[in-house]
């Protein structure tokens, strides 16, 4: 994508319609202003993967790859933009949209796919060879299935900067309900007291089949906790 410039200094007002830039690598540092409706046009379709060919009025012209936008959050448009000069033929590396194509096995069974990462770091062959989207299938991925970044097929040439066994796409289990949220919850607690000992397993199954509750479970507890020891006390002055 082509974009005009023209090229500034920190003190140039610029003018309406006209926003400021800079573009940059370990080498160089370039100041200038773009329009500001042709900019936001062209992020749009191509995000930070799209190579932007810059032309700097009256001078050079180079390849760059947008870092960061600057945004008015009121008015929802770009203030300020921070490109990364890139070379031809040489790699780079991007952070890539994951998408998923396809329903998985596990969504029929009333599961949820979950994109853990939603843009992949890879390593492209050159600018021009960056892909602008990695999809996965996920047709066969069942409830508990998972999708590492290893697993992912990248165009060819494209390479991962991320460790292999990082987790991409999972499935998961169907939501619980609020009664069984509860339930759940009341089972990690029942749980909880028996292996601290404050409440006998027998106790804790007349919790989970609903003839007790765990309030009136401690309180049997502690009234023959007490009952005990006031029997211990008899025995010692009898």
């Amino acid at each position: 994508m082509e974009l005009n410039a023209k090229p500034r200094s920190s003190q140039d007002r610029l003018a309406e319609g006209l926003i400021p830039a800079v573009a940059y690598n370990k080498d160089k540092n370039v100041s200038f202003a773009i329009d500001r409706k042709a900019f936001d046009r062209a992020f749009r379709q191509q995000s930070t993967t799209g190579l932007f060919d810059i032309t700097l009025e009256g001078g050079e012209t180079f390849p760059a790859l947008v870092k960061t936008v600057q945004m008015d959050k009121r008015k929802r448009a770009p203030i300020h933009v921070d490109f990364y000069m890139v070379t031809y033929g040489e790699p780079v590396t991007v952070s890539v949209p994951v998408h998923t194509k396809g329903k998985s096995q596990g969504e029929i069974m009333g599961g949820l796919v979950d994109v853990v990462v939603h843009n992949l770091s890879v390593v492209a062959p050159g600018p021009r060879r960056i892909p602008q989207e990695i999809v996965v299938d996920v047709t066969k991925l069942a409830i508990g299935d998972h999708v590492s970044a290893g697993q992912i097929q990248l165009p060819e040439g494209v390479k991962l900067a991320v460790e292999e066994d990082l987790v991409v796409i999972s499935v998961l289990p169907p939501r619980l309900s609020e009664g069984e949220a509860a339930a759940e919850q009341q089972a990690a607690q029942v749980a909880g007291l028996v292996a601290a000992g404050e409440i006998s397993e027998e106790a804790a199954a007349a919790i989970l089949e609903g003839e007790a509750t765990v309030e009136e479970v401690k309180a049997e507890a502690a009234a023959d906790t007490a009952e005990g020891e006031s029997e211990g006390t008899e025995q010692n002055e009898g």
